[in-house]
Formats: structure tokens, sequence, C-alpha cells
């Protein structure tokens, strides 16, 4: 009974999602994330949320490719591009980007804000076929969009498994 009241007393964990534009990659993992939290019945455990390092899609839904290729896997996502706040570096425990510019852009950023908490790491760190980047599929076509899905089913597992 003590243990389960301390577990009660913990704060959610939380993570974000970053990619450039926060309408391919980092909604889908958002996406995917959220419905394992929900799938595992720990969704009352988790602050979750994607953003932009750029501002080039803010206020955008997520591009339409990703939203068919979540469809097809039954994974809700509902989602508004936007970008990265100093707050996120205060309030998130994980920001999980998906490419080295992604991790440039956060690390700079996380230097101009003073109590930054947040963990900073590739998303592909956590990949167990060793796939460090998350390519971005926006020039590419659906098959890539099914390439990022599978390469976030994995990491986002592995987190998950890791993060408990």
């Amino acid at each position: 009974r003590c243990l389960r009241a301390k577990m009660a007393e913990q704060a959610p964990k939380s993570v974000l999602f970053v990619c450039l534009g926060n309408i391919c990659r980092s909604p889908i993992a958002e996406a995917v994330f959220r419905k394992l939290v929900t799938d595992q019945n720990v969704s009352d455990k988790w602050r979750i949320d994607s953003a932009a390092t750029s501002t080039y899609e803010v206020g955008n839904p997520p591009d339409y490719r990703g939203q068919n290729c979540m469809k097809k896997h039954g994974v809700p996502m509902n989602h508004v591009a936007r970008q990265v706040t100093k707050e996120d570096f205060v309030t998130f425990d994980y920001m999980l980007c998906m490419d080295e510019s992604n991790l440039r852009d956060l690390t700079r950023k996380s230097h101009q804000v003073n109590n930054s908490k947040a963990k900073i790491e590739l998303l592909g760190s956590y990949d167990p076929q060793k796939q460090l980047i998350i390519e971005d599929p926006y020039y590419g076509n659906e098959s890539d969009f099914e390439t990022v899905y599978q390469q976030c089913l994995r990491c986002c597992r592995a987190f998950l498994e890791k993060a408990h």
C-alpha cells in the first residue's frame, strides 16, 4: 500500500518529440508513443507533445501522407505544428529529436535557458536496429513515411521500456 501511494505521488514523466517542421516525423513519433502508453494503460503517467525547431509549418496539421500512414496502422493523430519554446526545456524530462541538425538546434537553444532540465537525445539512440537518424520523409513518398513510422515504433517501444 505504501509503495502504491508513493507511485501515485510521482509526477507524470514528460517527453517532447522534435523535428524540423513538426508536420512529419515528430507528430508521427508523438502519435505512436501516445498509442503505446494508451495500450499499456499508463497514459496518466505521461505528458506527451511534439514541436519544431523551425517556424516553417507553425499552425499546420501533420503532412497528409503521415496522416494516411497513421490511419492505415490504426494510430490516432491529432496535432497542430508549433515551435519549441524556452518553457519546453524547463517542463519536459526528455526532448527526443530526429537528426543531427535538430540535436544541434536544441542543444544551442538549451544553453539560452537558465534552468533547462530536459534530456536532449536522438530518438534513434533507442533503436534496437541501431538506425540513429530518422530521415525527413517530406520530399519522399508514402514508403518513406512508412519507414519513419516503423522506426518511430521501434524507438518509442524501447524508450518506453527504458523510461518506465
